[in-house]
């Protein structure tokens, strides 16, 4: 009798961390196809209800995660648009993945996340640039350290270095090369994680086609830009790149 219900409770505590995950899966996905088809109205709603339950659990630290990640998401799309909305975006990530930080030093998709908010808010704020992207390079710093093949931290990197680098320069070379690194890890993983972090892939494969684009490479930057399309057919970023490279 004690063991059967030793089996219950594990079987009970098993659906319910199943249901979790699933439950973090499907919010990456819906945060993902909003932010990929520009729907800014859903990734709103996302954030105002992920908003209350974070408020109602001040422990959910993959609730928050998921928070700050929708908030990164409405600061690229906002700032796309030219909105001063992509300021308090970027910020109020920056202000969700604090407390994840502090408590576990070694939490690498949060340091990532966090980078990437600051570099976003560098973007938008001229006079405090130097600082925010300073930042923003030492919580990257600190998770290639951990972990040197995260995909999304490769990913960053390369950009940063690409935004850096001069045309033409070792330095633009070694950040292409950084972004190449990226993309073939995100190749050897999951593009469909459930409560771990799986997002980058599209993103990161219209990055090399844009790149390739500039580098004179028309036939490889169509390759990567249509695989961008594959891993997230509505991305409509990837869909504007791949008509402008057919009508040049």
């Amino acid at each position: 009798m004690l063991v059967a219900k030793k089996l219950m409770v594990a079987a009970l505590l098993l659906f319910a961390a199943a249901s979790q995950a699933q439950e973090g899966g499907d919010l990456q996905a819906q945060i993902l196809y909003a932010f990929q088809s520009e729907d800014t109205n859903t990734l709103a709603n996302l954030i105002q209800d992920l908003s209350s339950q974070v408020n109602g659990d001040e422990g959910a630290a993959s609730l928050r995660y998921h928070l700050a990640h929708a908030q990164y998401r409405r600061g690229l799309l906002a700032a796309a648009a030219g909105s001063r909305g992509s300021e308090s975006a970027f910020s109020d990530c920056i202000d969700e993945l604090k407390p994840l930080v502090s408590q576990d030093v070694k939490s690498v998709e949060a340091m990532v996340l966090q980078s990437a908010c600051y570099a976003g808010l560098a973007a938008q704020r001229k006079l405090e640039s130097v600082l925010l992207r300073a930042r923003s390079d030492e919580r990257l710093k600190v998770a290639l350290a951990l972990v040197p093949r995260n995909p999304r931290a490769v990913y960053f990197s390369s950009l940063e270095g690409l935004r850096q680098a001069k045309p033409g320069s070792a330095e633009r070379q070694h950040a292409f090369a950084q972004l190449q690194l990226a993309v073939q890890i995100f190749d050897a993983t999951s593009a469909t994680s459930i409560d771990t972090p799986g997002w980058g892939h599209a993103e990161a494969y219209l990055a090399l086609g844009r790149e390739l684009q500039a580098r004179g490479d028309q036939l490889g930057a169509r390759n990567w830009i249509e695989k961008a399309l594959i891993a997230a057919p509505d991305y409509k970023a990837a869909q504007r790149q791949l008509a402008l490279l057919v009508r040049h």
